[in-house]
């Protein structure tokens, strides 16, 4: 069905990627590619980002980048093409941005049981991308893990 499906994660949490990574795989045609991107958020303030050792990005993102060839390797195992990709910084910018980099032509993304005062004031990386995204977005709901 879809040549470049672009599958964003949070790798520490696996219900992020536990339903969606399956259908995104299921929805790749042959020959398709499955990019799960994996972004290291920003620490956001140029305070904290002073008291963190100096190669703590370099160092973030080359453990992302090694993790999420651990998840890629049981997609490749199945016959299904895969890409990792990283990056840094606000969540829904870069999802989107990739998508526009590897040509999506998909997107799939988790969107966790909502959280009613985060959600009003600063709303949900999955609806952001929904709302700004070319392309058609898949959302799948995930579960929060007590």
């Amino acid at each position: 069905m879809f040549q470049n499906i672009l599958l964003p994660v949070d790798i520490e949490h696996p219900e992020s990627w536990e339903k969606s990574l399956p259908m995104a795989m299921k929805l790749a045609d042959t020959g398709g590619t499955v990019h799960i991107l994996g972004i290291v958020h920003d620490v956001g303030s140029a305070w904290v980002a002073q008291s963190l050792p100096r190669d703590f990005e370099e160092k973030s993102l080359q453990q992302m980048k090694a993790r999420l060839n651990e998840l890629a390797a049981g997609v490749a195992e199945a016959g299904i093409g895969v890409e990792t990709h990283v990056g840094h910084g606000h969540v829904a910018e870069h999802i989107l941005k990739a998508a526009d980099r590897i040509g999506a032509d998909l997107i799939v993304i988790t969107a966790l049981q909502p959280d009613d005062l985060r959600t009003l004031l600063v709303g949900s990386n999955s609806g952001k991308v929904a709302r700004h995204a070319t392309v058609p977005v898949l959302t799948v709901r995930g579960s929060v893990k007590a």
